[in-house]
Order: structure tokens, then sequence, then C-alpha cells
């Protein structure tokens, strides 16, 4: 970070995906920056970059690379000194990160739900419809609910995927509320209700993730953390951690609350859905130990078609 504070001059540069979200994303986070500190729109660079996760789209997440797909550009350059801080989707970043970075700010949480594009609901859902997704958490949730339908792969941003749809490739596909909503594009699909179809950790949060060592960008940045977004997503992501979730495990959850205390839902799948196993946990900010149990449980009421997605203790 440029700790000139001349007129004029770059303060902190974002790295940033180049896809139409992931830029909308860092001139939310630009603009947010610029209101906390005063400072103007000229003195934070979007640095954009390719990401690998990007490049190829034809074959799921899981079997290129996973996760780190979408971080391993940014993660370079900002070891290098390249860029100050990173602009992730929070649910994309893999669980176990390189020590030499942290979390220095998670914006307020944004619309958390998925929206269904090509029916109302799932119930509304055509038999044997052709259901495109990548995420095994949303091809397992929607079998386990439809098991007549089938699901194909579709990859790629909103765009792309609206014209796979479009081409007739599938049926209905599912999209980010939240993306959706960045994108000034909320009047696509239809928000399906956590209450029944539940969401990806640490879904509709921005996280901004910069060098540990770095104490004035960690200092500007936590000037934007929102307190209940970072409660959230540090417990859902705990719950990951403990379970050992990776990009081939079909896990859902939600962490939401108020008044001090925070309430958990989580539920795990077997790949085709045939398997679902349920938990809740409540817990004060910040104690993950009832979330922990949490992952303990679910895994010890699993069947082996659920448990050997996952890795605990790894």
């Amino acid at each position: 970070m440029n700790s000139n504070a001349q007129s004029g001059a770059v303060m902190m540069r974002l790295g940033t995906r180049n896809s139409p979200l992931a830029m909308a994303q860092a001139v939310e986070t630009k603009t947010r920056l610029c209101a906390a500190h005063g400072w103007s729109e000229d003195q934070v660079e979007l640095v954009p970059v390719m990401a690998s996760g990007d490049k190829v789209l034809d074959r799921p997440l899981a079997e290129i690379g996973g996760k780190a797909l979408w971080t391993k550009e940014l993660d370079v350059w900002l070891a290098e000194g390249r860029i100050d801080a990173s602009v992730h989707s929070a649910k994309d970043v893999e669980t176990i990160r390189p020590n030499q970075f942290h979390f220095a700010s998670f914006l307020p949480r944004a619309d958390r739900r998925d929206a269904l594009v090509g029916a109302q609901s799932i119930a509304a859902i055509a038999p044997g419809a052709i259901v495109g997704t990548s995420a095994p958490r949303r091809a397992s949730q929607l079998l386990n609910l439809r098991p007549d339908c089938k699901v194909v792969t579709f990859r790629g941003n909103v765009a792309t995927r609206l014209g796979k749809l479009e081409a007739g490739e599938a049926d209905v596909t599912f999209l980010a509320a939240a993306g959706l909503e960045r994108l000034g594009q909320s009047d696509l699909g239809n928000p399906l209700e956590p209450d029944g179809w539940i969401p990806a950790a640490a879904q509709g949060v921005i996280a901004l993730e910069c060098r540990a060592s770095d104490a004035e960008t960690t200092t500007a940045l936590a000037a934007i953390d929102h307190a209940q977004t970072r409660a959230e997503i540090e417990a859902e992501r705990a719950l990951l951690a403990r379970l050992g979730g990776t990009c081939h495990s079909p896990v859902a959850v939600l962490c939401e609350g108020g008044g001090g205390s925070l309430f958990m839902r989580a539920a795990l799948f077997s790949a085709h859905g045939g398997e679902r196993v349920d938990g809740i946990a409540e817990f004060t900010p910040g104690d993950h130990g009832p979330v922990e149990a949490l992952a303990d449980d679910l895994l010890t009421r699993s069947g082996e078609a659920i448990r050997q997605l996952f890795n605990p203790g790894q």
C-alpha cells in the first residue's frame, strides 16, 4: 500500500478476476474504500487478471484443480507485491489458505440465496428435466429432492451460463442471487428460500485478502469490515475445515442470527443425492466449538457414500 497521502496518488491496488461479476465486486470494494477514507476514485487501482478457472469451462472445477483455480494467479501477484489486496467471492476461496495471507475484511453479506433460472421452483421443474450446474452441492441437493432430473456440467460466467440455457443445453440452471443483484439482473430467476434450499458456505460475501505482514493495508481494509458477516463466514469456514470439505464435497450451510448468538443449519449429501444428513448448532460469535461438534455429528451419522467425500482432520 502506498503511504503517500498526496492527492491523486494511488493508495491501494486491488487485484481481481476480470469476469463481469468479479469486476463489479471490485468496483463495490473500491467505492466503499473511497467513502471510508476520503480517497478519490483514482486513488484505488483495479488490477484484473485472467484466472485459470475462467479459462477451462468444459470440465467440472473439481476435476481440474478445484477452487485454487480462482485464486492462484492473484496469490502470486499478492505475494510478489504487485497488488496490495485481492478481491474474492468468499464462497470460491479454498478453505485452507497460505499462512502469508489473511482476510482483512468481509463486506456486508448480500442475498445469500440461490436463484433458479428456467422454473418457478424446484417442484415446478418439468419431470426428467436437464439441469445445468457444476457445483456438487447444487447437483446433490437437487437430486435429493428431484431424483428424476438429469444434471449436466454447466460452467462459465453468468452470461455464458445464460447463453447455454438459451441454446437448449439445459432446461434450468442455478445462479447466485447476490451475483445477479451485483450485475443489475435481479429480475432474472426465482430465489430459493433457505428453509427449503440451503446455500453454499460464504455465499453472497465479498472477501478482501492481503499479506499478513502488511499492517498498513490490513488497517485500511479493516475500516470496511462488517462484523456480523465476519462472524458468519468464519463459522461457516470453520465447519468446512472440520469436515475436510473439498470441491468434491456436497455440503450446504447457512449461518445467521443476531442478539449475540448465531444459528447454523448444515446438510451433507452423497454424490447422487440419495443420502442426506442435516444438523443444527447455536453458538456465540467466535466460539466454533459447537460448529466443530456439528461437523463431527454430521459425519458420524453419515453413511459411507457421504463420508468418502470428506477428509476430516486434513
